[in-house]
């Protein structure tokens, strides 16, 4: 780790975070695990990432979600760009996605808002800001921001005030979009790669609203412990990428072709999730898989065991 900052504020808020929740939950009540909503913990969300190998298209994976009985969706911008340039309507789906039954809880962008060279930077937040205006033409309220950019093996390191800096900037393009940045940790980057450094970072830059996207195998990949998770408070974790991985390969070794369904692999699932609802909120599980294998599968076979394997999951950690 980079810095040791043990007074670094980690606890960011909870009110907004559970009025965000339970907006969310409201617009879609259709999968409550509990009679009362207030009392869901967890909602359930596809990364479309998990059937992208089937190439099946936007519309296609709307289907999918919702016949499998998700709540919610994760689209991919770039994957989003590509059907608005073909002549799709952004309004037409999100219309489509809200008869559905299912919200936008997140999407995955890929703007260089960390990246060292200030042009780049200038250029990817102009990027994030149009980026974040379809997302908001969606309906979606959140989107992941990865430290693309600094993240390969010959990136510079990138001081954690320096990158609270660059997260502001993108987080004050957000509020006038209406979206929330997620600062997401990438267990392989150069960068923000253990939850300390996203921590760190979301705590530095000033604003009660910093939000985190965390995953199971990233966390694991970075070399973090998982208890670090018990730190998070509503506002600053709303989403969280769900997966499992094997014992074998070595964690220098893994990639993310390796994630499989949860409760496949040995990660600690039932004390992650146990901390996840630690907090009286309601959270969404957005399952993101990068596994060949399941590519090679049937995309609606894949996102229904997705699911079941989630809320085994969840159930036997004793929700």
């Amino acid at each position: 780790m980079k810095y040791n900052r043990r007074e670094s504020l980690l606890t960011l808020g909870t009110v907004a975070g559970s009025l965000s929740a339970n907006q969310s939950l409201a617009a879609n009540p259709r999968h409550s695990i509990h009679a009362n909503p207030l009392e869901q913990k967890f909602r359930y969300c596809l990364n479309t990432s998990t059937i992208r190998g089937q190439k099946t298209g936007i519309l296609k994976e709307v289907e999918i979600a919702a016949a499998a009985g998700y709540d919610g969706i994760e689209p991919w911008i770039p994957n989003l760009r590509e059907f608005r340039d073909q002549g799709g309507s952004i309004s037409d789906l999100s219309k489509r996605i809200a008869d559905s039954g299912l919200t936008v809880d997140s999407a995955i962008g890929f703007a260089q808002w960390i990246h060292p060279d200030q042009a780049t930077r200038t250029q990817a937040l102009e990027e994030a800001r149009k980026d974040m205006d379809m997302l908001k033409q969606l309906g979606g309220t959140r989107i992941a921001a990865p430290p693309v950019g600094a993240h390969s093996g010959d990136a510079p390191t990138v001081e954690l005030p320096a990158a609270a800096e660059r997260f502001a900037a993108l987080q004050q393009i957000g509020n006038d979009a209406g979206i929330i940045p997620q600062l997401e940790v990438w267990g392989f980057s150069k960068n923000l790669s253990r939850l300390g450094d996203v921590a760190w970072v979301a705590a530095e830059t000033g604003r009660r609203d910093s939000c985190l996207l965390l995953d199971v195998y990233h966390i694991f990949k970075g070399g973090s412990d998982f208890a670090g998770l018990s730190l998070f408070s509503d506002q600053s974790l709303q989403v969280f990428h769900m997966n499992d991985f094997p014992a074998d390969p070595t964690r220098d070794r893994m990639n993310d072709s390796h994630r499989v369904y949860p409760g496949d692999g040995i990660a600690p699932l039932s004390s992650i999730l146990q901390m996840l609802a630690g907090k009286a909120r309601t959270i969404t599980l957005s399952l993101e898989l990068f596994n060949p294998g399941y590519w090679q599968q049937d995309a609606a076979v894949v996102a229904a065991e997705g699911l079941k394997k989630m809320q085994a999951a969840v159930k036997a950690a004793g929700f």
